[in-house]
């Protein structure tokens, strides 16, 4: 396959993801269709180009790790997670409902490809440089990527991560910024802007 052919596949993927997340969300009257929009090609190129991983050997000590940061985009994770063999399709059908096992927001299930909780907002980068730092104490060479919402930018404990991470030089994690311009209360710049623009 040739990278053009390639590319159109992976846009074609990303086309249906997004549209089971909106059936997904429409089904259980959910919120957060935009958090989830707003990182699917993300997901997809990490997912399906770049991430270390293997669905049959998910616990593999020397994998990369992902974290959703922003856990209310757990939809597109978790849909995501199903296209590459992690979760099984009929288990997305239990997405917030009785019985089901698929919350609103991720819980740490590292056989089903979740490395960690999330949900409130500015831990991802935190526990991303505590493994990022792990896996230099052990020599390992996985890399960490932690994806995570402009709005988030707000809490300190992101820029106490970002500043950890510079000061031990931990060039396995990569922290990918969902610049949508949005959080729950509206834009940004409106709720609390940023001194810098992305």
């Amino acid at each position: 396959m040739n990278e053009n052919e390639d590319i159109h596949k992976l846009e074609g993927l990303a086309k249906r993801i997004r549209k089971d997340i909106l059936k997904l969300i429409y089904q259980t009257k959910s919120p957060h269709i935009g958090s989830c929009f707003s990182m699917v090609e993300l997901l997809v190129a990490l997912y399906f180009k770049i991430l270390r991983i293997n669905p049959k050997n998910p616990q593999d000590p020397n994998r990369d790790r992902f974290l959703l940061s922003k856990g209310h985009g757990v939809p597109a994770l978790y849909l995501v997670l199903a296209e590459r063999g992690f979760i099984k399709k009929e288990t997305l059908e239990g997405f917030a409902r009785d019985g089901g096992i698929l919350e609103q927001h991720p819980t740490r299930n590292v056989s089903q490809g979740i490395e960690i909780s999330s949900g409130s907002l500015g831990h991802g980068l935190a526990l991303g440089c505590g493994m990022a730092l792990a896996g230099k104490m052990d020599n390992k060479d996985y890399r960490v990527y932690c994806i995570m919402g402009d709005g988030e930018l707000q809490e300190g404990q992101v820029w106490e991560a970002a500043m950890t991470s510079a000061h031990y030089k931990l060039d396995n994690i990569i922290a990918i910024l969902d610049n949508n311009n949005l959080q729950i209360d509206g834009f940004n710049d409106d709720v609390k802007s940023l001194w810098f623009k992305i």
